[in-house]
């Protein structure tokens, strides 16, 4: 009987799929960007200059198309963090890293342009990128999922 049973658990594969992962930041430089994956998604950790962090909290959050402050996608004392799923809004293609316009992801399909903090700016993509649930374990390590 237990043999029948078991094989109505999920495998390996499935249970690792929706796993939470943890991220090691110390080797990303700062105005670099990382992709890994969570979930079959692909995950965009970006370590901002100081100068991408001002620029996109002095935006007027009620002038972006998909109202949000820097603050709200990202975490207190590691501000210089960006974590989104890079994944366009519009219709789910991959936005490329430092492209565009805003000094942040540009979607070759259509035209979507998102700024340094994952809010849309430009395009027909009707919201900004996901951030992920996510935390920092160290101030060099995060957990995402």
């Amino acid at each position: 009987m237990w043999p029948f049973i078991s094989q109505m658990n999920p495998d390996a594969s499935t249970i690792a799929a929706g796993a939470p992962i943890e991220v090691d930041l110390t080797p990303v430089a700062e105005g670099q960007d990382i992709k890994v994956f969570w979930r079959g998604k692909p995950i965009y950790i970006s370590h901002r200059t100081k100068k991408q962090v001002e620029e996109v909290r002095s935006v007027p959050v009620a002038s972006l198309p998909d109202p949000a402050s820097d603050q709200s996608r990202t975490k207190d004392g590691h501000e210089q963090w960006l974590v989104v799923i890079g994944i366009c809004t519009h219709l789910g293609c991959i936005p490329i890293a430092h492209e565009g316009n805003y000094d942040g992801f540009f979607c070759p399909c259509h035209g979507s342009q998102y700024d340094a903090s994952g809010r849309v700016r430009q395009g027909p993509a009707p919201l900004n990128l996901p951030v992920p649930p996510y935390q920092f374990v160290s101030d060099t390590k995060i957990q995402i999922g």
